[in-house]
């Protein structure tokens, strides 16, 4: 028997916690204590939580995220010379290097995604000299939430506040003016696209990790209480209103991903090798007839890689008509069924998600609950009835650590705006 559709009545704001105003004071404190003054410029990025599209973005397929309430901060100033020093709330020390070196250190992977863009940008025709910058952030790392996406939106964006640049898709134009409060002028949603295109090339080339761009993306087109439909094929983002009574629950299994050493860029190799032999330019413009008359042409694992892609840009779909329906319990039977495809085709599940899912599935308070990001680890997104989210919280949390040992970590996310 279905269950009754959730009414939409209730916007996430009602169930969850907002971002406290005082929290970008802690980037300009960071910044302080090392430069010893104030930083001339701030900029934040929000993290994102994939809904449904596991894997879908570097197939030029779909995916429906939200942007949230957990941020990358950073702060500068400009120098006088052509060195970049960087500093991190999160590990001791700092890096500094001359912008004619950018080169990977070891010792210092937070900074690669900051020199990765500042690589690209500066291939890309973008001029600029040397600054002080610091870093902060409550976006857990390695939980599946976009960090690396949103520091690179952070690290673009805190370049533009320093020294302004328009991008186009071949180069640069006249730089923008800042009005009589010295603010630049917003980006236009296809400057948005270019920038976000730039800092998934750094990613791919100068970090290592052959990723789409759905954190980057997510990270500068959220809008308050809508999830995006991104659609990788044609680079566009639509916005649909995702408000109802249920709250957002990231629910993070304590296992650490490592992408740029995990086997992602393997699952990449597998898809593009599938669409090849598939005659296609990727595996969106696969359908499953097709897909079935060629399997002997494919391996085993090319072709589990290729039907799951197949078949979540289907869930995808079907998740935007069940969204404008305002059906979240529908919505959520998608995301049950994401999950499991990841687990049994695409193989980037591990038992601390498939067990979150599990006991997510059996809770009554649960609408729909899936692994989000890469895999291998990380954290589960969950739709949870909002007058339950504690008691859902509580259970799940008990159930977890007497299974495994560990601690859950959970946290109510609010959907936000994009970053700024």
């Amino acid at each position: 028997m279905r269950r009754p559709r959730v009414t939409a009545i209730c916007s996430l704001a009602t169930v969850t916690v907002a971002a406290s105003t005082t929290r970008p004071l802690d980037i300009q404190t960071v910044f302080k204590r090392h430069f010893g003054y104030t930083p001339t410029h701030v900029v934040q990025a929000p993290g994102r939580l994939e809904v449904l599209g596991n894997h879908t973005d570097y197939n030029q397929g779909l995916v429906m995220s939200v942007a949230i309430d957990r941020y990358v901060w950073m702060a500068a100033s400009p120098r006088t010379d052509a060195k970049v020093e960087l500093v991190t709330s999160a590990f001791t020390g700092h890096e500094s290097f001359w912008i004619s070196e950018l080169k990977k250190k070891p010792t210092a992977p937070w900074a690669d995604y900051v020199k990765g863009v500042l690589d690209r940008f500066r291939k890309h025709g973008v001029h600029f000299g040397g600054f002080n910058a610091a870093i902060h952030s409550n976006l857990p790392m390695g939980a599946g939430l976009g960090s690396s996406g949103a520091l690179m939106v952070a690290a673009a964006l805190l370049l533009r506040q320093l020294f302004p640049y328009k991008v186009t898709e071949s180069g640069v134009t006249r730089p923008p003016k800042r009005d009589r409060r010295g603010l630049l002028p917003p980006l236009t949603p296809k400057e948005k696209m270019q920038i976000a295109r730039l800092c998934a090339a750094a990613e791919n080339h100068f970090v290592g990790l052959r990723a789409g761009m759905l954190d980057e993306i997510s990270s500068l087109c959220g809008k308050e209480f809508h999830v995006m439909e991104i659609d990788f094929m044609h680079n566009t983002v639509e916005l649909f209103p995702m408000i109802g009574e249920f709250a957002i629950v990231v629910l993070d299994t304590g296992v650490k991903h490592e992408l740029v050493s995990s086997r992602y860029n393997e699952l990449r190799e597998h898809s593009e090798s599938a669409a090849r032999k598939l005659g296609v330019r990727s595996l969106r413009s696969v359908e499953l007839n097709q897909l079935d008359a060629n399997r002997a042409r494919l391996s085993d694992r090319e072709y589990e890689c290729a039907f799951h892609i197949m078949a979540e840009n289907l869930r995808v779909v079907h998740g935007e008509r069940a969204l404008l329906r305002d059906d979240i319990w529908q919505l959520g039977q998608f995301m049950f069924q994401s999950h499991d495809s990841s687990r049994d085709f695409l193989k980037n599940s591990c038992d601390e998600l498939d067990l979150l899912v599990k006991l997510a599935r059996e809770h009554p308070a649960c609408l729909g609950a899936r692994l989000t990001g890469g895999g291998f680890g990380g954290a589960t997104i969950n739709l949870i009835a909002w007058s339950q989210v504690d008691s859902f919280i509580k259970t799940i949390g008990e159930h977890y650590e007497s299974r495994t040992g560990k601690p859950l970590k959970a946290m109510r996310c609010r959907v936000v705006d994009g970053a700024e």
